[in-house]
């Protein structure tokens, strides 16, 4: 395992991939996956500008709105979120100017915030065939979760519920940052084995 967690990053980037790539063929369900791994991340961006919790969550639905109907124009260039997270932004301030408010002056940088989480993520509305498909979904990860080895299931709760750094899951294990990036990536690597299949039924 690298220092920076490069093997980690190339993972998901490649699951990124995959996913995006079903999504542009017409695979609804891989775009829902798109949004459970990073409806966390937008939300959280859209807060910085929206401070009225009704308002964020319409705004992170415009924002993955947006998102859907460009996704043919994504090509890889950059990451999934570093794209979306323009998007957001991008959404995030018209919104603002729309509302006839002035924006804040805020300078968001794009930081390692990792994959998604359940807590706070905004709800999304669809068909009920792609509703059941996301409840199956995250069943899948909760159960995954929930059967993990008690070093990694503790990681990536820590990491992924609590939202904490990988300095303080370090501190709080009692072990190196190297080992805390490695139980993380194990624990990631079983909840995608177990999702994946989900999108090939």
């Amino acid at each position: 395992m690298s220092k920076n967690g490069g093997p980690v990053r190339m993972h998901e980037y490649r699951l990124d991939l995959q996913l995006i790539e079903a999504a542009q063929k017409g695979d609804t369900r891989a775009f829902d996956v798109l949004v459970m791994r990073y409806q966390t991340r937008v939300f959280k961006v859209v807060a910085r500008f929206v401070k009225d919790p009704s308002e964020i969550l319409d705004v992170c639905q415009e924002v993955f709105i947006k998102a859907f109907r460009a996704l043919d124009k994504f090509r890889g260039d950059s990451s999934f979120y570093t794209w979306l997270y323009r998007i957001a932004i991008n959404t995030s301030k018209n919104y603002i100017i729309s509302q006839g408010r002035r924006l804040p002056d805020i300078d968001i940088q794009i930081t390692d915030m990792e994959r998604f989480t359940m807590r706070n993520s905004p709800k999304e509305t669809g068909t009920p065939e792609r509703l059941m498909m996301r409840d199956e979904i995250e069943h899948a990860v909760y159960d995954t979760i929930d059967h993990l080895p008690n070093d990694l299931k503790t990681a990536i709760m820590l990491r992924e519920i609590e939202g904490m750094s990988y300095e303080e899951i370090a501190d709080i294990m009692h072990c190196p940052v190297g080992t805390v990036r490695s139980r993380i990536f194990r624990a990631r690597a079983a909840i995608d084995r177990n999702v994946l299949p989900l999108l090939q039924q």
